[in-house]
């Protein structure tokens, strides 16, 4: 939210918004906002986090490819970890640039590939099966020049910062059997390898708490992430 400068009465847009983290943080500061997300129970968490913050949101089921809205609709378009996952970034990149007003302000955070939830990531890809011919990996948008060239002449004043989010972890294996209950493709995996091929899953568990290692100072994992901000051009 300081990355992007969301002022009070603003009009914002939370693409991919979950369980409503960014929307209801833009609506306790005072802006009109809309949260739009293709899972319907993650809506459903959203409504409720909200009814509990006492905050009026517009929440919209409906696909990042494809928003709902008319042309610069939006002062300020942002996205948490959410627009990445995106099959078709060209089509992303298009639909948040055209619901936002020329003059106002894109802002999202991503996992860089080179840091630990890109590496994960990555683990993760190594054990499934091929994703579709076209389907760029999510990660690419952590890298900042893969994001100039994907945000090319539509935009001016392209700004990049870090961010550390630090996650208690009680122990490696804790960390693991969460994210193998919590992350949506690792559950699938998980489920598919101890059915066919528990060796290979104790392989992959050995695997992702090694990397988790790496990042684990005492009770806290560190999980650094890239923000980016850039402004529409005025045509």
């Amino acid at each position: 939210m300081r990355h992007a400068g969301v002022r009070p009465g603003d009009r914002v847009l939370d693409v991919a918004c979950g369980t409503g983290v960014v929307a209801i943080t833009a609506a306790r500061r005072g802006a009109r906002v809309c949260g739009l997300d293709l899972t319907p129970e993650l809506l459903q968490r959203a409504r409720e986090n909200a009814r509990i913050a006492e905050v009026n949101i517009e929440w919209h089921e409906g696909d990042a490819e494809s928003l709902p809205f008319e042309d610069g609709s939006f002062d300020v378009v942002l996205s948490q970890f959410g627009h990445m996952f995106g099959p078709r970034p060209e089509v992303v990149v298009a639909e948040m640039l055209r619901v936002l007003k020329a003059g106002g302000t894109l802002a999202f955070s991503t996992w860089p590939p080179e840091l630990y939830v890109g590496r994960s990531m990555a683990l993760i890809t190594r054990y499934m099966p091929p994703p579709p011919a076209g389907v760029a990996p999510p990660v690419l948008w952590g890298d900042p020049n893969i994001v100039v060239q994907r945000l090319g002449e539509r935009v001016r004043d392209v700004r990049f910062d870090r961010a550390r989010m630090e996650v208690p972890v009680l122990s490696l294996q804790h960390h693991r059997v969460n994210m193998e209950r919590t992350v949506g493709p690792l559950v699938k995996l998980v489920e598919a390898l101890a059915a066919s091929d528990p060796g290979k899953l104790a392989q992959l568990r050995s695997e992702f708490e090694a990397l988790a290692a790496e990042y684990l100072d005492e009770n806290v994992l560190r999980q650094d992430y890239l923000l980016t901000r850039a402004t529409k051009i005025q045509r």
